[in-house]
């Protein structure tokens, strides 16, 4: 197991990451989410022995890493390019850790077979990097860092630099490797949806602090404050008298304050609000609204293809409770509404 006690790490005096204490059991994928410059990096440096906490401890099943250098914490670090060599093939990619710790020659083929089959590239032994796709060759970085069997691997953005269809495909794809290989991961990411497909847990980061961590579905579910509610994908926190209208549309009990998804609000001819078209657009799945409704104000909802309502119709809306989460009062602002931007 992985833990993080109290870490701390300062740039020139200037905190970078504050009071961070997390646990990675073994086995399992920790994503640590945050938006950019908010010290998650920072924190992935130090777990890799590449930065030095001005405070607290990490350490790897009870031992102290304090001291422990890089190259003998048998951890293994991807990057977002992959870094691979230009100049060797695949294979030899590959197999390059293995060589640097004498592994003779058949053992080194054996194990890069096992792990390109294992990350669905069997056969492209032989081929250059500069052949491959850029998830092809994220694939034989990934192959490349489990090849010594680390102890633990740490992921640093690996799928950024991918478009948006194949870094949700390389997401799901990555997380199948992950668990087939039984190996341990620290991945830190950006990307809400990247974290949810790939990661058990999630640690959300602001500011240099971790502001919530936990199993991905308990931290969906309820989100400590409004910052983090929409930045796993909320799209609106309502307050006050809007929150107890929508909660009570879902039969829910009251709160000060809940986040809500962009399809909570369902065009039903049965459903319990009265809503006012403002705009709409169709999308392949489905028309999406922006509606207004009395006591709430202006809201996403969503409609079937069949039915698109022009602005300035009226239409019953049903509220879906699992698309909404409520916000503990210990996480809430001062009184007002917070949304995402379009």
């Amino acid at each position: 197991m992985l833990t993080l006690d109290d870490v701390s790490v300062d740039y020139d005096g200037v905190p970078a990451v504050v009071d961070v204490t997390l646990d990675l059991p073994d086995g399992e994928v920790l994503a640590v989410l945050g938006p950019s410059g908010c010290g998650k990096s920072t924190l992935l440096r130090a777990v890799a022995g590449l930065e030095t906490p001005s405070a607290g401890r990490i350490g790897w099943d009870g031992h102290d890493l304090a001291g422990v250098p890089t190259h003998k914490r048998g951890f293994a670090l991807m990057f977002q390019d992959g870094q691979l060599f230009s100049h060797l093939t695949v294979g030899r990619n590959v197999g390059y850790a293995l060589r640097i710790r004498r592994v003779r020659g058949p053992q080194v083929e054996r194990r890069v077979a096992e792990l390109l089959e294992l990350v669905g590239l069997a056969g492209y032994a032989g081929r250059l990097p500069a052949t491959l796709s850029g998830g092809e060759r994220q694939r034989v970085a990934l192959a490349r860092s489990l090849a010594v069997e680390p102890r633990l691997i740490l992921l640093d953005e690996p799928l950024s630099a991918l478009d948006a269809g194949l870094r949700e495909r390389l997401a799901a794809e990555l997380r199948e490797i992950l668990r087939a290989a039984g190996t341990t991961a620290l991945m830190v990411t950006h990307d809400h949806e990247e974290a949810f497909t790939v990661a058990d847990r999630l640690a959300v980061m602001r500011g240099g602090r971790v502001v919530q961590s936990g199993p991905i579905a308990e931290v969906w579910r309820g989100p400590a404050d409004p910052e983090t509610a929409l930045f796993l994908g909320y799209a609106r926190v309502l307050h006050g008298d809007a929150a107890g209208v929508l909660l009570g549309a879902a039969a829910m009990p009251p709160a000060p304050a809940v986040a809500v998804r962009r399809s909570a609000l369902i065009a039903s001819p049965d459903g319990p609000l009265l809503g006012e078209v403002v705009s709409g657009r169709a999308t392949p799945e489905q028309v999406r609204l922006v509606v207004a409704v009395p006591g709430v104000g202006e809201i996403d909802a969503v409609a079937p293809l069949d039915l698109h309502p022009g602005p300035g119709e009226r239409l019953r809306l049903a509220v879906e409770a699992a698309k909404l989460a409520v916000i503990p009062a210990g996480g809430l602002p001062a009184a007002g509404a917070h949304s995402r931007d379009p």
